[in-house]
């Protein structure tokens, strides 16, 4: 990994979603690194005791109480970072849901409610644009800012489109499309930032057992969390504006 600062200042990095599955993952293997993690997750009880599991493995993390769909908590995240270490490194966007309104193997687009929609695109898509832009100036402020943000194959147009892929009765509208507007995000952002160092990429971390994944998903969340943390820790010379999984490019 290539850092311009000293390596006895540390990076630190905010991960969403943190408390448990891919989120709890990503947040260890970044701080088995030696990067201060501040894990965000909604539930106070759960989210420390996610710390507390890392920390008992010596690990440098903190629990910071955050929903991404409410202002006031991004405000308030944001004026914590900026007081307590003017600057943010690497920021994962990982928070995400899909509504239990809507089944994973099926086309919902005659079915899904508006309310499963809306709620679904408020954690998915506008909670994590809001965060962001919070957290642009100081991520601005990183001799080396990553920026990930948690997709989907499913949020893939040119998968979707194609009739080969096997995603032909794999069509949950609401997350699917709430996945495609965070790769245009991705896509925007990237662009905005290409002569900063910052670097904005999507990850597609896989089918990963988790409550999102469910049981029958053959990945682990050691293996799923790979991605992002390696597009959290790109070199100076690595992509940004892109769409990966594990080392491979993903199609728009």
């Amino acid at each position: 990994m290539t850092w311009s600062r000293a390596m006895t200042e540390k990076r630190v990095a905010l991960v969403t979603g943190a408390n448990k599955g891919l989120g709890f993952e990503t947040s260890r293997q970044l701080a088995q690194l030696g990067i201060k993690v501040l894990m965000g997750a909604r539930d106070q009880t759960r989210g420390a005791a996610a710390v507390d599991r890392l920390r008992a493995a010596g690990l440098d993390v903190e629990f910071v109480q955050l929903d991404v769909t409410n202002a006031a908590d991004i405000s308030r995240v944001c004026a914590m970072v900026a007081k307590n270490f003017g600057r943010l490194d690497i920021l994962v966007n990982n928070a995400g849901i899909a509504h239990s309104g809507e089944q994973f193997f099926s086309n919902s687009t005659e079915t899904v409610s508006m309310q499963a929609l809306r709620e679904t695109f408020d954690v998915n898509f506008f909670g994590l644009v809001e965060l962001t832009k919070g957290l642009l100036p100081l991520i601005r402020k990183s001799p080396a800012g990553r920026i990930v943000n948690m997709s989907s194959m499913l949020g893939s147009l040119t998968l979707h489109s194609n009739p080969q892929t096997g995603l032909d009765q794999i069509k949950p509208l609401a997350y699917d499309a709430s996945k495609a507007a965070v790769n245009q995000f991705t896509i925007h952002l990237a662009a905005l930032l290409k002569e900063t160092p910052i670097k904005v990429n999507s990850a597609h971390p896989g089918w990963v057992r988790t409550d999102l994944g469910g049981e029958e998903a053959p990945m682990d969340t050691v293996e799923g969390a790979k991605t992002g943390v390696a597009l959290a820790t790109l070199d100076n010379d690595g992509p940004t504006g892109g769409f990966f999984h594990l080392g491979q490019t993903m199609p728009w």
